[in-house]
């Protein structure tokens, strides 16, 4: 190299180094540290004793892990997939070309903006069984139903039911799309309109057209998007939380990975344990985004390619 091809190397480096001293501190270093510490008997108040692979035996037979295992797993299939088709289908309609039109995406946009403990206080009301808003919408529909086909259906009490409790939960995440909104809505505008027009002339209607020209040239968005809610989906904490009171919920049916981490770490001080937990959710969110990567090679379209 010459010396003033140096001279903008050691420049370049220069301004990125503020990000670079961020980044192996606020990141490498956490993750290598957290793997070491999987690996000890460590209480933070005290010093880290070597243990080798001993918290990892204690994980695979620990019915507790498994549970919140199985509850992250559980929310995630059903979260995501009615996330996504939630979005998607409100971007599709308010890209239509209407009367107050961004006032209705500003509305929908706007409790995405609300911080996850106000979200979950406000659902804490919302599906309260007794008083809350979603079964006195509720009771009047299943009272008619009950009349039409003489049933007994009664609205369940959300968070203190463990087979309801986690479709409450699902509820907040569907009322707070609109990030994922904006981003579709984005994608929309990138369709190019000549496409409907000779679709329009060859009789396709709306569906056709959304079927075989929105959805392929929206995969990316929609691949962005799926990464995206797997990896906050499995790492959700705050809401459930809040909902719960710091607890489980009815038979532990609110416990998933992340709380179980912080209950170890910071309730019973075993953050050895806890950062073992955080390696494995770690290694499931890595191994789930490659598989959804080596997916997306064959099927999700490219403009460009």
């Amino acid at each position: 190299m010459t010396k003033e091809e140096r001279r903008n190397i050691r420049t370049g480096l220069a301004f990125i180094s503020p990000w670079i001293i961020g980044f192996f501190a606020f990141c490498v270093y956490p993750l290598v540290s957290s793997v070491y510490f999987s690996l000890c008997d460590y209480s933070v108040l005290s010093s880290a004793v070597f243990i080798g692979m001993h918290n990892y035996t204690d994980l695979a037979a620990d019915e507790v892990f498994w549970t919140a295992l199985g509850n992250t797993f559980f929310f995630c299939a059903a979260a995501i997939p009615l996330g996504l088709v939630v979005a998607l289908a409100l971007a599709i309609l308010l890209n239509f070309d209407i009367r107050g039109r961004g006032i209705y995406r500003t509305i929908f946009f706007l409790p995405s903006l609300v911080p996850m403990v106000c979200l979950a206080v406000l659902w804490q009301w919302l599906l309260n069984g007794e008083v809350g808003l979603v079964n006195n919408l509720l009771n009047p529909l299943l009272g008619f139903m009950n009349n039409l086909f003489g049933t007994q259906w009664v609205a369940p009490n959300w968070l203190a039911e463990a087979r309801w409790a986690k479709w409450g939960l699902i509820f907040t995440v569907i009322w707070g799309v609109g990030n994922a909104v904006v981003i579709f809505l984005a994608g929309l505008q990138d369709v190019p309109r000549h496409l409907y027009e000779s679709a329009e002339i060859d009789g396709a209607g709306f569906w056709h057209k959304t079927l075989h020209i929105t959805l392929p040239i929206l995969s990316p968005v929609i691949y962005f998007n799926l990464v995206m809610g797997l990896i906050g989906s499995f790492q959700v904490f705050a809401v459930p939380y809040v909902l719960t009171g710091g607890g489980d919920g009815p038979q532990r049916s609110l416990l998933f990975l992340a709380t179980y981490l912080y209950q170890n770490a910071f309730d019973f001080w075993n953050m050895g344990y806890a950062c073992a937990i955080g390696v494995v959710l770690f290694v499931i969110i890595l191994a789930c985004t490659l598989l959804l990567r080596a997916f997306a090679e064959k099927h999700i379209y490219y403009a460009g390619k």
